[in-house]
């Protein structure tokens, strides 16, 4: 990687981290505070959006920009691990399962549409 795209790739993981925040703000606003629909949204969208630039990206820079700095910016499985632990400690086992496999089984069907529709294109 050259010294150019790995600056776009900083930057764009800033930028990701932005919207994640701004995207996760909105939802919370919208659907409260009982469950953490904001970073699941942001990461079933993210998912989505790397596996349609994965197929698409055929230029190898493009896709460390888009997939490791902007989408890996953007998404953040971190924060499903500390949430989905928080929640346990709280005794809301019910919807810390629930968080924790939507999370994952939700982000693996998105990206599998994405893969999917990426290579139709």
């Amino acid at each position: 990687m050259n010294p150019l795209v790995f600056l776009a790739v900083v930057i764009a993981g800033g930028v990701g981290a932005a919207v994640r925040y701004l995207v996760d703000v909105a939802v919370r606003r919208r659907t409260g505070e009982r469950f953490p629909w904001g970073i699941l949204v942001v990461n079933l969208t993210g998912a989505l959006a790397l596996g349609l630039v994965t197929p698409l990206a055929a230029d190898e820079a493009w896709r460390w920009i888009i997939g490791t700095g902007l989408l890996g910016g953007y998404t953040t499985f971190s924060a499903v691990a500390v949430t989905t632990a928080l929640l346990a400690e709280e005794g809301r086992t019910r919807t810390s399962v629930a968080y924790a496999v939507a999370s994952f089984v939700g982000s693996v069907i998105a990206a599998a549409i994405g893969l999917s529709v990426g290579s139709l294109l």
